[in-house]
């Protein structure tokens, strides 16, 4: 009778965990761009953290978890009084800056919101910034913060170009533990063996389900996920830096590892055929590429891949508006990812349902010429019936084109087009937008915009010459960048 045993060799570290270790401790960001577009990414996430805060649902979630609780050195949550941990800082940051789905986002294989991870970034930096000054020692600068935005953007759009994670059930917040957690390490001062160990206890973890971004269970943990992996990455690193050793094959190991349980085809039990066996594939190597094509939602609080249909809805809208009891059809014509993804036909149980809805985000500005926040509140859609008879009438179609150039990295277009056929036989033209405002082929026309979108959303929380001294530094890159941390912070305190 044979004996069974399993070979404890432990291995080195992955190597795909190798990569990103290298790339966070040794990368040096040369790109003028990146720095660029990191700052305007950096004031959109937070200005769409402070619009948020009009929100009851989402501010029922901040503050620390024991009321009264003195942080020395505390984490400052933009537009509010709180200080707390960095651990529970990340979480509220996190939370604030995806409520709304209104900055920025990342499309390829997977998708998700690049900037989710300023959560644990300005938390850590926050609080290391006024402990290094309380020791006698230079705080942490701004550029930090930029620096590591631009590598958590990278780790986690790379890791997104060839990887689908949602077609295995799983939630793209994966990719912000991961990425945060390596760029929260690096903040903390970890070596690569701390680094490392940081990372495996990331891709250990359980992974969040995407089933609350989906019917029938859509929902608004969608809209605190992203905090919830950034708080996590947070803990993950400081775990690591007091000394816990870390689980080297993570991702590899036969049977146990990320790869076979979590990425693959068949029950985990079983033996794997090649062809259902998966791995991260990472086509190029890391650099500054994701921030410099990021994608900012500039005109509508939507999610991205309906931007452009929303836009081409907005043009039609006078055509339309009075004319809508004579709409005989609808016709979407959009990419693959939209429809498994946001295209839904039924009753919309809330919010966050309704801003996950092709059809509702078409509607909305065919009949009102815009698209805000206020548009998915129940409220609003129980006011507003013709709303979902227009849903009722809408057919949407792929088109193959649109579908493979959303993937080709030299267009990476989000390609929408709306057409409006009546009763009387007529009909408007098909109005196509292939590139939303806030693509990296239309900067220039969109950079003017998202400054006035931060004016604008400056204004919802603070007194004029507070949102004139915030804009006043944030509109210069090299004294930004020069700031102090800590002063930063402090600039956006209730």
């Amino acid at each position: 009778m044979s004996a069974t045993f399993d070979l404890n060799e432990r291995p080195d570290y992955d190597d795909i965990l190798q990569k990103i270790a290298d790339y966070v401790l040794t990368y040096r960001i040369d790109s003028d761009e990146a720095w660029k577009t990191a700052r305007f990414c950096l004031i959109d996430t937070i200005g769409c953290g402070l619009l948020a805060l009009r929100f009851p649902e989402c501010t029922k979630h901040l503050g620390p978890l024991v009321e009264g609780t003195t942080v020395p050195h505390g984490s400052r949550v933009p537009g509010t009084s709180f200080r707390l941990d960095p651990v529970k800082a990340a979480w509220d940051i996190g939370c604030i800056v995806r409520w709304l789905d209104y900055n920025d986002t990342w499309l390829a294989a997977e998708w998700g919101h690049p900037s989710d991870n300023l959560g644990a970034i300005l938390a850590v930096a926050d609080h290391l910034s006024q402990k290094r000054v309380a020791e006698g020692k230079e705080p942490l600068t701004m550029r930090a913060v930029l620096e590591a935005m631009i590598m958590a953007h990278e780790i986690q759009g790379v890791l997104a170009l060839e990887n689908s994670f949602n077609r295995v059930g799983l939630d793209h917040v994966v990719l912000v533990k991961a990425a945060s957690t390596a760029v929260a390490s690096r903040l903390l001062g970890a070596d690569r063996e701390q680094l490392l160990s940081a990372l495996s206890h990331a891709w250990v973890d359980g992974q969040s389900l995407r089933t609350y971004r989906h019917a029938p269970n859509a929902g608004s943990r969608k809209s605190w996920a992203a905090g919830d992996a950034t708080s996590r990455a947070v803990r993950l690193a400081d775990i690591a830096m007091r000394g816990e050793m870390g689980i080297p094959g993570v991702l590899t190991a036969p049977q146990w590892g990320f790869y076979d349980v979590l990425f693959s085809k068949t029950n985990k039990n079983q033996k794997l055929k090649p062809e259902d066996q998966r791995q991260f594939s990472i086509p190029q190597d890391f650099g500054s590429y994701v921030m410099e094509n990021i994608l900012f939602k500039i005109s509508f609080p939507a999610e991205f891949h309906a931007q452009t249909a929303a836009e081409a809805a907005v043009t039609l809208h006078p055509e339309v508006k009075d004319r809508l009891d004579e709409i005989d059809r609808i016709d979407i014509t959009t990419h693959e990812s939209a429809i498994r993804i946001i295209s839904k036909v039924g009753k919309l149980a809330n919010a966050a349902d309704r801003d996950h809805c092709l059809q509702y985000m078409t509607a909305v500005p065919l009949v009102f010429g815009n698209l805000t926040a206020e548009h998915y509140e129940d409220s609003f859609h129980k006011a507003n019936p013709i709303i979902d008879q227009l849903r009722d009438k809408m057919e949407v179609i792929e088109d193959e084109r649109y579908t493979r150039e959303y993937l080709e990295p030299e267009k990476r277009s989000i390609a929408n087009a709306v057409q409006v056929f009546f009763s009387d036989g007529s009909s408007t033209d098909k109005v196509v937008v292939e590139y939303p405002i806030g693509h990296r082929r239309r900067r220039k026309e969109g950079m003017p915009l998202l400054e006035e979108k931060f004016i604008a959303n400056l204004a919802t929380r603070f007194p004029a010459q507070q949102c004139d001294r915030i804009l006043e530094l944030c509109k210069d890159q090299k004294t930004l960048e020069n700031t102090p941390v800590h002063e930063f912070a402090a600039l956006f305190v209730i």
